[in-house]
């Protein structure tokens, strides 16, 4: 029997997309020959997945998973073609392996996701997985991107309208904080707030200052256009920058649960209350198929195409 190299498993990889584990199966039961090993793929049906990855997959859920402890949490963007597979129970059960395997296995990004051994079952590298829910759903899946947060203090996600959008946020405290029910509710209502507000930061100093330079070229040009005196036109300019930083940091946006205070006296609040100092750490939110150029179907032109057929 030839020997079956890990150059030959690669390639064979590439040209059929199916697992890696199928794919040196398949040179073994062929003897090291490709072509061979080609047909016997396409005969399990675990080529199948190379014929869908030309496809879009711009649908799909955002995933989380938060260990026991509360200490490590995963936001993870599994995506397919069709809201309708979405929502079934097979996809979103695969995309929750997805999350939860990340949360444990920890890895540096989507490759090197792809390579590890699934966490529950080690016969399979999680790109197996997706090459077998490919074929088993009937259309491409793929792992778009994910995040994992590990904290001394607390992490809580929320996932939003069934996995459309998703969000983790990490807040810094102590030990009795993390055991405190008010920070942890704190913890969700910034997740909440997320959510719904869409802040760029946390605070100011971490706003884009590309973004931030041209805000103020924006807004100097409209008082001019409008015209406003010279020498007022700074002053209005600094006005409304505070009006953008309440737009898009997570701090001095009004808390969307009480609008009659922002989200820097609520953190306030809830630190004197818990006994405990609070901070806000980090968010990411996740917002599904953002980015991703659909597939724009032409109807007229697939009813010619049928008829023509």
């Amino acid at each position: 029997m030839a020997a079956v190299t890990a150059q030959m498993v690669k390639e064979l990889r590439e040209r059929t997309n199916a697992g890696m584990m199928d794919c040196k199966k398949a040179l073994l039961e062929s003897d090291g020959d490709m072509d061979k090993a080609i047909d016997w793929l396409r005969e399990k049906g675990l080529a199948q997945a190379a014929k869908k990855a030309s496809r879009i997959a711009a649908e799909g859920v955002v995933a989380q998973y938060v260990t026991p402890c509360g200490c490590t949490g995963v936001i993870a963007e599994v995506n397919c073609e069709t809201d309708f597979v979405a929502k079934t129970e097979n996809f979103t059960k695969f995309a929750n392996n997805v999350a939860k395997h990340i949360a444990k296995a920890d890895p540096a990004d989507v490759d090197a996701l792809m390579a590890q051994k699934f966490v529950d079952d080690e016969t399979k590298t999680i790109s197996d997985l997706v090459s077998e829910a490919t074929v088993a759903i009937g259309e491409k899946i793929s792992v778009r991107r994910f995040a994992r947060f590990k904290t001394e203090g607390v992490v809580s996600t929320y996932i939003h309208l069934g996995g459309k959008v998703g969000v983790m946020v990490e807040v810094s405290t102590s030990e009795a904080g993390r055991e405190n029910e008010d920070v942890k509710q704190f913890a969700h209502d910034l997740a909440l707030q997320i959510a719904a507000a869409k802040p760029e930061a946390v605070r100011r100093e971490e706003v884009d200052s590309g973004k931030l330079e041209k805000e103020k070229e924006i807004q100097r040009a409209k008082a001019i256009e409008s015209g406003k005196p010279e020498k007022i036109v700074d002053r209005i300019v600094d006005g409304q920058i505070e009006k953008y930083y309440k737009e898009v940091c997570l701090l001095d946006q009004q808390f969307v649960k009480d609008p009659d205070k922002d989200v820097r006296t609520l953190m306030a609040e809830v630190s004197k209350k818990a006994g405990v100092d609070l901070d806000v750490v980090r968010f990411v939110r996740f917002e599904r198929g953002e980015g991703i150029e659909k597939r724009k179907d032409d109807l007229a032109a697939e009813i010619a195409a049928m008829q023509k057929a």
